[in-house]
């Protein structure tokens, strides 16, 4: 009998990109989600790395390009998927070169996956058009600075703070003007990313405290900056702002805040946690089974949750809801309905609260509801305003306990520190809860920080707090939330109440 042979594995070389995760390609998404090993540069960004799973093992690439392309060519030999993660572009970075070059010798395949190159990257999000011709090169090392002083179109170099000196120098003995302009971009492509314009001749004394790899453009297409300065002049662009939500919401809050520039820091204020008895979840699931309601009124995405979770318990899909309506307090919780292919029948119109879904619930009729029950699944802390208002207009209520909402543990002791002296610019609160939990956990936000709230609801405990409340969106919705802070912020700096999102030009030292 012929022993079976173990299918080898394939190496992929996967470009990172400069930094900003959206820049990732997807097909290195892919690669870095079926990964079983990741041997990786440590500059690599952080956001990227964190796409590695859980299963996968992680080591760093050690020792010279020969040594590393021998590791992965033995760990694809044993069937492994390995993924050689590099910062930026592989086939751009020397080392990698000998690294590809090696494993190609070897008689496993491998793939290589080429990542946006922060020499057109960080321009373009510094709002530097390149155009059709340009010349890059590295000042690190060493450089003819003749041929790079007669390259056409604009230079793109890249640089620590300590060869800006030099750099400056020769281009102006090998003929370029010192008034030449220059921009001086460092952490490119992310929300820290900072663009100092200035002139060959000032360069050294104007960008030479920044810190990090920097990428310096020079020429005239610079001088145009400002026009195309579309990353570093979002409305809070740079600010730091508190997103106290569960773990898992907190996703879609944060991702609209970086689309304005901010950078959002999660502080869990809630866990969300099953009923301590399943008793009245299972009879409200069998009651619906059975025609028991006319509605459902869901107040939150949770209580969606909840439902469904006990539904799959169950062995249900979403047949279950035949015959009865579904009424969402808001926008979101509308979505996550429609998610499960149910589209609902009520949704306010107006404002989206308790108080906006009665204006517009109807009252009950004998004729044309035959049956007069409703199921309001939702929090063990939820007010019993809705309950009250559809008692009123007729209904029996089951007003039933669907999750439960725990208070978080403390953040870190920096965290903290941050919300008391106002190291955050703004914060964001989306539920009555989260504001009693986050100053139970971690103390009032400092008056400076800016306060928005998506409802009223929210709004008055956060006033009950006394806190100011800075924003309030016209819908009670997360991106109609984040959007309208943007909007705050813009305003404010109109006022001259604000600086400026960015600074186009430091001051002469």
């Amino acid at each position: 009998m012929t022993r079976a042979r173990k299918t080898p594995g394939r190496v992929a070389f996967v470009g990172s990109g400069p930094g900003d995760l959206g820049l990732l390609t997807v097909r290195a998404q892919e690669l870095l989600t079926r990964a079983e090993l990741v041997v990786t540069d440590p500059d690599v960004p952080v956001e990227v790395a964190a796409l590695v799973p859980e299963t996968a093992e992680v080591r760093p690439a050690v020792g010279e390009p020969a040594d590393v392309a021998k590791d992965l060519v033995n760990e694809a030999k044993n069937g492994r998927s390995v993924v050689r993660l590099v910062a930026g572009d592989p086939l751009t970075a020397d080392a990698v070169v000998e690294e590809a070059a090696s494993v190609a010798k070897s008689t496993i395949a491998f793939d290589v996956v080429p990542g946006v190159a922060a020499g057109t990257a960080v321009p373009a999000y510094a709002g530097v058009a390149l155009g059709a011709v340009h010349t890059e090169a590295d000042v690190r090392g060493s450089v003819d600075w003749a041929a790079l002083a007669a390259a056409p179109g604009t230079l793109v170099l890249h640089a620590s703070a300590s060869h800006l000196a030099e750099a400056a120098s020769s281009l102006v003995e090998q003929g370029l003007a010192p008034q030449t302009p220059v921009s001086v971009t460092t952490e490119g492509t992310s929300c820290a990313q900072k663009t100092v314009d200035t002139a060959l001749a000032s360069l050294a004394s104007d960008a030479g405290d920044l810190a990090g790899p920097l990428v310096v453009t020079v020429g005239g297409a610079v001088a145009n900056r400002a026009k195309l300065s579309w990353w570093e002049s979002r409305a809070l662009y740079g600010w730091r702002v508190l997103v106290p939500r569960t773990k898992e919401q907190a996703g879609a809050m944060s991702e609209r805040l970086r689309s304005h520039g901010a950078i959002p820091v999660e502080v869990p204020t809630i866990s969300v946690e099953p009923p301590r008895s399943p008793a009245q979840m299972e009879r409200a699931v069998k009651g619906l089974v059975d025609g028991r309601y006319q509605w459902v009124v869901f107040t939150s995405t949770n209580a969606v949750r909840a439902v469904w979770e006990k539904f799959a318990e169950f062995g249900l899909d979403a047949r279950a809801f035949s015959g009865v309506k579904i009424a969402c307090i808001g926008e979101a919780t509308a979505a996550k309905v429609r998610s499960f292919g149910i589209i609902p029948e009520l949704v306010p119109s107006g404002e989206q609260s308790s108080e906006g879904l009665l204006a517009e619930f109807p009252p009950h009729d004998d004729i044309l509801d035959p049956v007069d029950r409703v199921l309001l699944p939702r929090a063990d802390i939820a007010t019993e305003t809705l309950a009250a208002g559809m008692r009123e207009r007729g209904w029996e209520i089951d007003d039933v306990t669907a999750y439960r909402t725990v208070r978080a543990a403390p953040p870190p002791a920096d965290t903290r520190e941050m919300i008391k002296t106002g190291g955050f610019d703004a914060v964001c609160f989306t539920s009555s809860s989260t504001v009693r939990n986050l100053v139970g956990i971690a103390g009032k936000p400092h008056a400076r920080t800016l306060v928005a709230c998506i409802g009223p609801q929210t709004a008055e405990t956060a006033k009950e707090f006394g806190l100011r409340v800075d924003v309030q969106p016209d819908l009670a919705q997360v991106p109609a939330l984040v959007d309208a802070l943007a909007e705050h912020a813009n305003r404010l700096r109109a006022e001259g109440a604000l600086p400026p999102p960015r600074k186009t030009k430091r001051a002469r030292r």
